[in-house]
């Protein structure tokens, strides 16, 4: 396994493998173990409902009672569109391919929309838990317009049998505070209800590109992962940072030097150790996301991901396209391969 770990990373093997994060220790991060949902949950104010749902997502699949998860989304017919996502693929129009794949590729869980869970929930909910993402930005506005709606309700989503709910806030732009308290107050109620709750942390507004793309720098996905868990995401979904220095490029909000001289270097590891430290020094999981497909490569590009995510003290990948824009077996080929990376031993936490 590890031979074929080395051979993906090509090139990056020794940075990626061999790497020691001098920045923020291992030590200081609470790591993925099994009794995760225990040592980090159990004095919270989640009810016991709550940390049922948690053990049944780390408990399943694969990866199951190792405190990693491999998660795969599917809600990107209303994210990009039916026809963009499904096209490579018309097998997953039919909502049922989507959780078989996740079955069959040893998923801890799948996350889609109202519609595809609802519409297999009697014959899957019970196989497989299932996390409904409640809003979207959906696609027919015209001129185009970027926003996180609700698609539906908290209690719709309990009694199609979730185990979770996830959201996405825009953090960063007009629509920001709205989401805020939207998604706050449904993640309360998911609380109540026994779910557990996933936030996708990204950023959005045209100011954050310059000379270079800060919707994913380090120290601002950093700042939208400690806004995420302050409103009770148990989970936190993040884009695998690619540079960093987002606040004083544009020149808004408030950082520190330190975060740059100290906290943070140009590794790959180190910029996501940081996303990390913001999730309350890993009590709350960090998921990085897999990415769009972008053919061939999509398998080493997966792999490094879950490095990364993995030496950086990360919970897990949560990774769509790439495995459902491809034939299910050579998809479920791909998850296995994120989910070996969590599962071999020689892959250490940097």
């Amino acid at each position: 396994m590890m031979n074929r770990i080395v051979a993906l990373l090509g090139d990056e093997a020794e940075s990626l493998l061999n790497h020691q994060c001098e920045t923020i220790a291992k030590e200081a991060i609470h790591l993925p173990s099994p009794d995760v949902v225990t040592r980090d949950f159990a004095m919270s104010d989640r009810n016991p409902r709550v940390l049922a749902n948690l053990q049944r997502i780390v408990g399943h699949g694969r990866l199951q009672n190792t405190g990693y998860v491999s998660i795969l989304p599917v809600d990107q017919g209303i994210e990009h569109s039916a026809g963009a996502s499904f096209a490579p693929n018309p097998a997953y129009f039919d909502p049922e391919n989507i959780i078989r794949l996740a079955i069959d590729g040893g998923c801890n869980a799948v996350a889609s929309t109202f519609g595809v869970l609802g519409a297999c929930s009697r014959r899957y909910a019970h196989r497989i838990p299932f996390i409904v993402k409640i809003n979207h930005n959906e696609l027919l506005t015209y001129p185009s317009a970027f926003d996180q709606i609700m698609f539906g309700t908290v209690q719709r989503a309990y009694d199609l049998g979730a185990a979770a709910v996830g959201a996405t806030i825009y953090f960063g732009s007009p629509e920001s505070r709205r989401q805020i308290v939207e998604v706050a107050e449904a993640f309360c109620r998911a609380h109540e209800l026994g779910m557990a709750t996933i936030l996708w942390c990204y950023l959005r507004n045209p100011a954050f590109k310059t000379d270079q793309d800060y919707h994913v720098a380090a120290d601002l996905t950093g700042q939208a992962n400690h806004l995420g868990v302050t409103i009770q995401a148990d989970i936190i979904k993040q884009k695998l940072p690619e540079n960093n220095g987002g606040y004083t490029a544009i020149k808004f909000g408030k950082t520190s030097p330190l975060v740059y001289e100290r906290l943070t270097t140009d590794h790959p590891i180190d910029l996501c150790r940081y996303q990390v430290a913001n999730c309350y020094m890993g009590k709350c999981g960090l998921i990085n996301s897999g990415g769009a497909s972008s053919g061939d490569s999509d398998l080493a590009e997966a792999v490094r991901t879950a490095v990364i995510n993995k030496r950086a003290g990360g919970m897990g990948l949560i990774s769509g396209r790439k495995a459902f824009q491809r034939p299910m077996d050579e998809g479920i080929k791909l998850l296995n391969a994120i989910q070996d990376v969590y599962l071999e031993s020689a892959v250490t936490v940097a």
